[in-house]
């Protein structure tokens, strides 16, 4: 026979100890429940009902720490919490100062009148971006300039408002701002302005051409007035003779020139332009965006002409910019030009009656589209 340990005993009377406290438990809440079915036969059911709810929801709480109430549950839990005195609050799951916060919510929402805001109403973004657009066009007005103006197209708009639009927006609210830029002078000039320009092109044989051409800003009409391997200044300044004589009674209608400050632009070809009464601009130094519209233009023809195909020589390079100038100016669509050529406006057709014909340029390099007769 073996004789037990100490350790087995010590596990031995836990268990029991165990299995007795779990006896006594349940016979204590046997005489509970006789009890409590003896006040049920007596009309206390009710009571019995709200033992067990109550008991229901203290197993809910220690599942769910936050419950997810729809907004019929508030409306009932904040009108309850009327009826309910405040020490018994405690029957609720939720914090005693959410109810509160419930009711107060529930009787806000029942006043639907609008409540106005104290002070000035806000200012209309039409109108901060009416002020805004028309500081930027004239940048000589004042905010009390501005408000004038604004008024006179119907916008009620105090001159202190318009200035605090101006300060927030980092204008200088009073007529102290920079003159016009670049882009509103040019703007304002381009019905009498021409702007000129060189723009290379290397060969097969790796020979690097000069061109030079002009553009009429106006109706952004290009001109290709010459190609050579050697620009000197002779060369270009009869280049410029060559121009007047093909603008023809259209020169009278010209009053600038923009250029940048190559060398090759001499005094003799300034002296031809200042012979014919057009003034000669230049732009500053190293700022080729100042010539924005001749940049623009040698974009385009390397993008769809130059880049595309072998250039062989001079001849070469002069027949297809010939070739590729009548197409931009008479044919391709332009968007400063709500989308017409240079040269002629488009006329609006039936689509549906008219028959549209593809006509190659350049060897079907590009495709150019008209009626067909």
């Amino acid at each position: 026979m073996r004789r037990l340990s100490c350790s087995s005993l010590d596990i031995d009377l836990a268990d029991t100890m165990k299995a007795m406290s779990t006896s006594l438990m349940y016979l204590l809440l046997r005489q509970v429940l006789q009890m409590l079915s003896q006040l049920a036969r007596d009309g206390g059911a009710k009571d019995v009902e709200i033992l067990v709810l109550r008991h229901q929801v203290a197993v809910l709480r220690r599942q769910v720490h936050r419950p997810d109430l729809q907004p019929a549950d508030r409306v009932v839990l904040a009108v309850l919490s009327r009826l309910l005195p405040c020490p018994r609050w405690s029957a609720f799951f939720v914090t005693p100062a959410t109810l509160p916060w419930w009711h107060r919510e529930l009787v806000a929402r029942r006043w639907t009148y609008p409540h106005a805001r104290p002070g000035r109403p806000p200012v209309d973004n039409r109108v901060r971006g009416l002020v805004l657009r028309l500081a930027a066009e004239n940048p000589t007005w004042g905010h009390r300039r501005t408000q004038g103006e604004l008024v006179g197209l119907g916008y009620q708009v105090a001159a202190s408002t318009v200035w605090k639009i101006l300060h927030q927006a980092g204008i200088d609210p009073a007529p102290r701002r920079s003159g016009p830029i670049w882009r509103q002078f040019l703007t304002a000039q381009a019905r009498t302005m021409l702007a000129c320009d060189f723009f290379t092109v290397d060969t097969v044989l790796f020979k690097r051409v000069y061109v030079l051409f002009f553009v009429e800003i106006a109706t952004r009409q290009v001109h290709v007035v010459g190609v050579t391997t050697h620009p000197n200044g002779a060369w270009v300044a009869q280049q410029a003779r060559n121009l007047l004589m093909d603008l023809n009674q259209r020169v009278a209608e010209q009053r600038l020139l923009l250029r940048d400050r190559d060398t090759r632009f001499t005094a003799a070809f300034d002296a031809v332009f200042t012979a014919a009464g057009i003034d000669v601009i230049k732009t500053p130094p190293q700022a080729p965006r100042a010539n924005a519209f001749a940049e623009r233009w040698v974009g385009t023809v390397r993008r769809e002409c130059t880049d595309r195909m072998f250039i062989v020589g001079e001849r070469h390079l002069a027949a297809v910019l010939s070739e590729y100038v009548a197409h931009y100016n008479g044919h391709r669509p332009h968007r400063s030009l709500d989308q017409q050529p240079p040269s002629r406006p488009s006329e609006v057709v039936d689509l549906i009656t008219a028959r549209v014909q593809r006509r190659p340029i350049l060897g079907g390099l590009i495709n150019q589209y008209s009626q067909a007769a």
